[in-house]
């Protein structure tokens, strides 16, 4: 692991408010390495001239709402959960290669909050690329997961692709566990929630991939049922982990990750960020 700097980015619908870069420049500082993080909030139609400036120009990038899925017809190939997930979130430039990294980062968010999706109901909420990459990590980990969004056909087509269940109804209630993939409830949609409090009747717990707020109306209505609940922070520092290590060839060490989360809350509590 010699590298000495990296130039890498992060591309989204509206990326203004995220807390990528403060977390990479943590973790590769950690390591020896100098960070330039540069932010992309780009409109559909600036997408294509984007892409080719970060493909020429980074070492690599994230990819976040709403193009986990058009980033692949930029790249040569997929690997990992990528494929499996059909969604990219991080892109090494120097092969054109796609990986994802949200899985083993909602993973190792659930296994910290000691949250066990083995042999539970689970609704995931959003079949967008988030809501893939959790629906077949969960499945993967030996839940019976059901996904839901109000587009029917979209809805049916992603469940058949991904071979798991389609729920009727965001709202009917009587899932051990919830997941927000929706986006709804942060920036424009902040106050608002996916569903409603019947949904949260019999859960156990609600996660919510949204950090910003960090009570987000939809677990605010979890809250108030007496789910657990559980905001995006630490699975964005997770996925960043992974990536940074993706970035840098270096393997992954699920304790080492737990570490440098618990110096990187310290560090944010005493910078006030």
């Amino acid at each position: 692991m010699n590298v000495k700097k990296l130039r890498l980015g992060l591309i989204g619908k509206d990326v203004s408010q995220s807390k990528s870069k403060q977390i990479h420049t943590f973790i590769l500082n950690r390591w020896g390495v100098e960070c330039e993080y540069v932010f992309f909030s780009v409109r559909k139609e600036e997408f294509d001239n984007t892409m080719r400036c970060l493909l020429g120009d980074f070492d690599g990038f994230n990819v976040t709402i709403p193009y986990k899925r058009d980033v692949m017809e930029y790249l040569d190939g997929v690997e990992g959960d990528a494929m499996a997930f059909g969604a990219v979130n991080t892109v090494l430039t120097s092969t054109r290669t796609g990986y994802n990294t949200d899985g083993v980062g909602f993973m190792q968010m659930l296994r910290a909050a000691n949250i066990c999706p083995q042999g539970k109901k689970v609704l995931v909420l959003g079949a967008g690329g988030a809501g893939r990459s959790t629906a077949v990590a969960l499945k993967l980990a030996g839940a019976e997961v059901f996904l839901y969004q109000r587009n029917r056909e979209k809805l049916l087509e992603t469940c058949q692709e991904l071979g798991i269940q389609p729920a009727e109804s965001g709202e009917q209630g009587g899932f051990d566990i919830l997941v927000n993939c929706t986006g709804v409830g942060m920036h424009d949609t902040q106050g608002r929630s996916p569903v409603g409090t019947a949904a949260f009747e019999g859960a156990v717990a609600a996660i919510d991939l949204i950090y910003l707020p960090q009570e987000t109306e939809f677990l605010r209505l979890a809250k108030a049922c007496g789910s657990q609940t559980l905001n995006g922070e630490s699975m964005l520092f997770y996925q960043a982990y992974y990536a940074d290590c993706l970035y840098l060839g270096k393997m992954p060490d699920d304790a080492e990750a737990e570490e440098l989360y618990t110096q990187y809350r310290i560090w944010k509590e005493k910078a006030g960020v």
